[in-house]
């Protein structure tokens, strides 16, 4: 590989790893894949280098979000860990676009139908994903809309946000309700989830019970079920006819599923094949709008590098503590001081203990210690781990 071709893909790639063990092999993912990546560029001349180019010009820059954000930079809340990351990562419910219109009617106006807030520990030991409902009422800021006029602060649904400010709306949102700084954002929509995971030769997850749904198209066994991107999709969006057709089981389900993913790219050999990899990379990219510093090939792999050692147990998944609305069973609002201190712990790059059964449990006040300067246990939230995707 020449020098050209390791600094394109950041710096490291070229150093060899140390060891054989199982553990060191899981966490080398990350390095193959790009050097595999790296040696298919270099074989392939000016060629590959198209092929990087490509892709790196496949991801589309939120410029707009960007520049509205830094507009409101002295409201926005102040990171408090050095190395730690915070991602909004969003899924658009938007009908525009390739294949996208099946799924409904285009009202001229998108909204967040799934939002995540991912948080990355500083030292990169560990990954909590925290699934905020749709339906949550929460205090959204005044924001500019696409025809330029800004809109009258609110309190209204979650998914509203999106709806009228984009990305930048959302974010603000979310700093508003968790005080939590998010330093990058991914917008991924319909078409583009649907062609991520057929890339990987689809997902397996674990289905309770038969599913038939006709609004979805979907009809699955019970069981183990490998889930094409069509099948995927329609997944982890039913939500009247599977369970108790809650947003809360549907986020489970989506939890669910993105454990399954992760699962299936650290353990397979798509990421080690430079053939299969470059499927991946484009079906990836192509679905993709992100902040301006993640909009490359080399962003996004300076911050997928530093996830190769983060164990598949500790891969978090949670929802933030919810109930009914007071005022309508069919919104949500926090449950205090429970979500409280989930954002706490967030913004202090503290440890966030999750259980399938247990719901989250009261720390001491005051923080992590008790009146005799004894650690307190963390707060447990009712969650999963990406190692827990299967049938049990």
């Amino acid at each position: 590989m020449t020098d050209t071709a390791r600094g394109a893909l950041g710096p490291g790639l070229g150093a060899s790893a140390v060891g054989d063990g199982p553990a060191r092999r899981r966490r080398r993912w990350a390095r193959r894949a790009a050097l595999g990546l790296a040696a298919s560029v270099a074989a392939a001349g000016g060629g590959g280098w198209l092929l990087y180019a490509t892709l790196s010009a496949n991801i589309t820059a939120d410029d707009a979000a960007a520049r509205e954000l830094a507009r409101y930079e002295r409201e926005r809340p102040t990171a408090l860990v050095k190395g730690a990351q915070n991602i909004l990562l969003i899924g658009s419910d938007t009908r525009s676009g390739d294949g996208n219109a099946r799924y409904g009617r285009d009202l001229g106006s998108e909204r967040s139908d799934t939002t995540i807030l991912l948080h990355l520990a500083a030292n990169r030991r560990s990954a909590t994903a925290v699934s905020l409902p749709r339906d949550l009422m929460v205090d959204v800021p005044r924001c500019l809309r696409t025809d330029g006029s800004r809109s009258a602060p609110v309190f209204t649904m979650f998914n509203s946000a999106y709806a009228v400010g984009g990305s930048a709306c959302s974010i603000r949102t979310v700093e508003k309700l968790t005080g939590v700084r998010i330093d990058h954002h991914v917008v991924v929509d319909f078409s583009g989830f649907k062609e991520m995971v057929d890339a990987v030769d689809g997902v397996r997850v674990c289905v309770k019970e038969p599913i038939h749904d006709k609004a979805a198209e979907l009809t699955l066994p019970a069981g183990q079920v490998m889930l094409n991107g069509e099948q995927a999709l329609g997944y982890v969006r039913a939500r009247e006819s599977l369970g108790d057709g809650s947003d809360t089981e549907r986020m489970e389900r989506q939890q669910q599923f993105l454990g399954a993913l992760v699962d299936k790219m650290q353990s397979s050999d798509v990421l080690l094949n430079p053939v299969k990899l470059y499927p991946v990379l484009d079906a990836a990219t192509s679905s993709l709008t992100t902040d301006p510093e993640l909009a490359s090939l080399r962003g996004l792999y300076q911050l997928v590098r530093g996830l190769r050692n983060i164990p598949i147990k500790q891969v978090q998944f949670l929802t933030v503590p919810r109930k009914s609305y007071v005022h309508d069973a069919n919104r949500d609002q926090l449950v205090e001081p429970e979500a409280g201190k989930l954002f706490a712990r967030l913004r202090a790059d503290q440890p966030v203990a999750v259980t399938r059964t247990a719901p989250a449990q009261a720390a001491l006040p005051g923080g992590d210690t008790g009146s005799r300067g004894v650690p307190s246990p963390a707060p447990t939230f009712r969650g999963s781990t990406a190692a827990e995707h299967g049938c049990t």
